[in-house]
């Protein structure tokens, strides 16, 4: 399995940035490569539109309200992968003001070159965590 984890610093606290991203249906609220997103099975499942149009569906795994985190798989779409998993966390940054968030996941490429699909993964966190940072900015 190939892993991407990445990380990055958010000036604000926990609560306040787990309540903007921690809603499973909330990808569209701070994401910028999300269009939209509509929930299925109760919630349980997320059709995330692409600018091109294209959805990746996931499936909310797990989800931790006191530790600020979820778990989800994709289950179709255009990204080349198989057997993905993620999790995404917001944590207290130790002895320092504000948070971290962590998005860690794994997966086995499917289609495409392994050095092509942890780019666009990668790709997808860091667009992420840069508009976490104009929201929250330091």
């Amino acid at each position: 399995m190939t892993q991407v984890s990445m990380s990055t610093p958010v000036n604000a606290a926990p609560d306040q940035v787990w309540r903007l991203i921690g809603g499973f249906d909330a990808m569209p609220d701070w994401h910028p490569l999300i269009t939209r997103s509509d929930a299925s099975e109760g919630g349980r499942v997320r059709h995330l539109t692409l600018p091109d149009g294209a959805v990746v569906l996931e499936r909310l795994l797990s989800f931790s309200e006191s530790d600020r985190a979820y778990g989800y798989a994709i289950i179709g779409g255009p990204i080349p992968v198989a057997n993905y998993r993620a999790t995404l966390r917001v944590a207290a940054r130790a002895g320092q003001p504000g948070s971290v968030v962590e998005w860690a996941s794994e997966f086995e490429p499917a289609g495409a070159p392994e050095a092509d699909v942890v780019a666009l993964i990668r790709g997808v966190f860091q667009a992420g965590f840069d508009q976490l940072g104009k929201v929250f900015p330091g």
